[in-house]
């Protein structure tokens, strides 16, 4: 009886601290989750995100197709439209920061923005449903105008947008004035090769080509403050250069 009385108190207690909703510590939150087993441990999120970690999009740029899941599910699939070679959806984890309803002409009904650094990026309907299916945007998602209004009700600000693909391909030359996912990773590359302090957000600004500069000096390279066959293998994405033709 008393084993009984003591976890009876227990659950009481958890339920008035569920009750509560949510309480912060630091820039922590803790949700307390009384549906099933768990782990208290396992309980602490960012606040304001708890709802988005529920729902995962996934898209993967070898194909023009966006997959949604929930609590790790495969819920739905949607057919979408991708960025053309020479405007690449960018690749990387983003999240959704913003939501919008007829947000501009040619996005369609419904628009989702991603945090992507280096320009303004998202997944939205179309005035061109014949589109979807290809690879015909400037770099948004396009979805149908049905399809993008139930994944904006389903997903909050917050939601995970998890792009993967290969940044250096189609391979290009980099020059001042670009921007992309190929420039983010030079700038890692620098970065970690110790002449780079400044932030990898994807823009080939002046201070990305000084980096570039003193690099190309010290390597031995031509120095035209551009990223071509030789940086690519001196920045040890030789194995992406392969992919270049001619």
């Amino acid at each position: 009886m008393a084993r009984r009385r003591s976890g009876g108190a227990r659950w009481r207690g958890l339920r008035v601290l569920a009750a509560a909703a949510r309480f912060t510590v630091g820039a922590l939150a803790v949700d307390l989750l009384l549906a099933g087993a768990f782990a208290i441990g396992s309980l602490v999120a960012v606040p304001g995100w708890a709802a988005a970690a529920s729902y995962v999009i996934r898209i993967d740029t070898a194909q023009p197709v966006m997959r949604v899941y929930r609590y790790g599910r495969l819920i739905r699939t949607f057919a979408v439209a991708l960025g053309k070679p020479a405007t690449v959806t960018p690749i990387g984890s983003w999240r959704v920061v913003d939501k919008q309803r007829g947000w501009g002409k040619g996005f369609g009904t419904r628009w989702l923005g991603l945090d992507v650094p280096w320009g303004i990026y998202g997944i939205h309907g179309t005035n061109r449903p014949a589109s979807i299916g290809r690879y015909a945007s400037n770099g948004c998602i396009r979805m149908h105008n049905a399809d993008v209004e139930q994944l904006y009700d389903w997903t909050p600000r917050g939601t995970p947008v998890i792009i993967t693909g290969d940044p250096l391909r189609p391979l290009r030359r980099l020059k001042f004035g670009n921007i992309g996912a190929d420039v983010q990773l030079v700038q890692r590359r620098l970065r970690e090769a110790g002449y780079y302090a400044g932030p990898c957000d994807g823009r080939f600004g002046p201070r990305t080509q000084v980096a570039l500069m003193y690099f190309e000096l010290a390597h031995g390279l031509l120095q035209d403050g551009a990223v071509g066959m030789g940086d690519y293998r001196a920045l040890r994405l030789a194995g992406a250069a392969r992919h270049e033709k001619g």
